[in-house]
C-alpha cells in the first residue's frame, strides 16, 4: 500500500523575485532566454519538515509541457524546523514565453510523505527582445 501525500497546512512557497536575464549569459543559441527565479520555502507548520526533490512545469506559449523532475533543491535536502525559511535561487531557459508552476517534495518528522505548491509565474519575454519570423 503506498502512502498519500499531503498538502501539510502552513509550508508554502514565495515568488521572491524573478529577473529576465540577458546580458553576460552562455545560453545555448541565440534565441535562448535565462530567467532567473528567487525562491523562499517557508514552514509555519508545526513540524520538521525535508526537502528531498522537486518538480517543475513549464506550460510554453506554443502549447507544449516541458517537464523538470529531479531529487534535491539546488543540491541540498533543506531541513526546515517549525519558523524555518530555505531561500535559494535558481533557473529556467526557455525559447518562447512559459508559465512556471510546479512543486516540492519531501517527508515530515512523522514520516509522512509531503508536498507543497510552487506558486504559477510567468516568463515573459520582453517585447524588444523577441524574434521576428518575418525577419528570417
Amino acid at each position: 500500500m503506498t502512502q498519500e501525500t499531503i498538502e501539510l497546512e502552513g509550508l508554502r512557497v514565495a515568488l521572491d523575485k524573478l529577473v529576465h536575464h540577458c546580458e553576460n549569459v552562455n545560453l545555448p543559441d541565440a534565441l535562448s532566454h535565462a530567467f532567473i527565479y528567487f525562491l523562499s520555502i517557508h514552514n509555519l507548520s508545526d513540524r520538521t519538515v525535508t526537502i528531498l526533490g522537486r518538480k517543475w512545469v513549464l506550460k510554453n506559449d506554443d502549447e507544449t509541457t516541458t517537464v523538470v523532475e529531479g531529487d534535491k533543491v539546488v543540491g541540498e535536502t533543506p531541513v526546515l524546523t517549525p519558523g524555518e525559511t530555505f531561500t535559494y535561487n535558481s533557473y529556467h531557459i526557455t525559447h518562447i514565453g512559459a508559465i512556471a508552476s510546479g512543486s516540492f517534495h519531501g517527508i515530515d518528522e512523522l514520516g509522512n510523505k509531503i508536498r507543497v505548491r510552487i506558486p504559477d509565474f510567468r516568463l515573459e519575454i520582453p517585447d524588444d527582445m523577441r524574434s521576428d519570423p518575418t525577419l528570417s
